[in-house]
């Protein structure tokens, strides 16, 4: 190759870089009030995608357990940090049971990255054993209750499997809704809505956009369960296991904005390495 020709091709890669980034999407908007997580952008389907943040910190036995009565560990939540540019949140949770549980949320312009520390404090064991963020998703999927289930996905076999699954059920305390529950975790701690007999091939659960141009997925590790919820919503809901007197424990979390399924799955793959490997759709 000739040096001139050498150098025009490093000015148009150089050209086309600069335009790239001049085109690329700023980073998703966060913000937090009222338990309730705002996650906003021009780029998103739908404008804006809200999380209760966090719905509930929950006994096990709840399977089929009264709800308010039994499963339910009271908790507040305090607003540490929200930086200017709205890309970095930082919450803390006070436990009734006396557990403590900070929240490090930051996005970036196709995703929001959840570091969490739970710690135990007391001389006695926690009370809670899994925890809910319940994230809203109707604005996303242009869809209500009835029509957002078509939207919505788990990976059941290694494949991607579309709402209502194969062996949907149907019975519970509570109902609608359905539950995938690992095999890692006992049954009787789970939600007490519909549990599916089928046991998921990975952490992950999303949906499609209203244009199905882009894909939501989320997931925790480690996770309690995966939940298709009683409003449009999807849940991975993290797993605390119970934390003994003085212990502390690391869950991680992401959700993920997609412009398709492989992209998803290749993000996922790289986070959450021991979730398994699903096959693309």
């Amino acid at each position: 190759m000739s040096g001139s020709l050498l150098r025009a091709s490093w000015a148009w890669l150089l050209l086309c870089a600069v335009a790239g980034l001049a085109g690329a999407a700023d980073p998703l908007a966060i913000t937090w009030e009222k338990n309730t997580l705002t996650i906003s952008g021009a780029h998103l389907s739908g404008g804006e995608i809200t999380v209760n943040y966090l719905e509930a910190y929950c006994r096990n036995g709840s399977t089929d357990a009264d709800w308010v009565k039994h499963t339910v560990v009271g908790h507040t939540t305090r607003l540490v940090e929200a930086r200017d540019d709205k890309t970095l949140i930082r919450l803390e949770d006070a436990v009734s049971d006396g557990l403590r549980v900070t929240h490090e949320i930051r996005s970036t312009p196709d995703e929001v990255r959840f570091e969490i520390t739970a710690h135990n404090p007391t001389t006695r064991r926690s009370e809670a054993h899994w925890a809910q963020p319940c994230i809203r998703l109707a604005k996303f999927t242009g869809a209500d209750q009835q029509s957002y289930l078509a939207k919505s996905f788990v990976f059941l076999d290694g494949q991607l499997a579309r709402m209502p699954t194969r062996d949907w059920a149907t019975r519970a305390r509570y109902t609608p809704g359905q539950v995938w529950c690992p095999t890692n975790v006992d049954r009787n701690d789970v939600n007490p809505r519909p549990l599916s007999p089928l046991v998921p091939s990975n952490g992950l659960i999303g949906c499609f956009s209203a244009d199905e141009k882009q894909v939501f997925g989320t997931a925790f590790d480690p996770y309690q369960e995966l939940f298709q919820g009683v409003i449009v919503c999807l849940h991975s809901d993290f797993r605390l296991g119970g934390l003994e007197a003085g212990e502390t424990k690391k869950i991680k979390g992401r959700i993920y904005i997609a412009p398709d399924v492989e992209q998803l799955l290749s993000r996922y793959r790289a986070d959450f390495p021991l979730h398994g490997q699903p096959a693309p759709r």
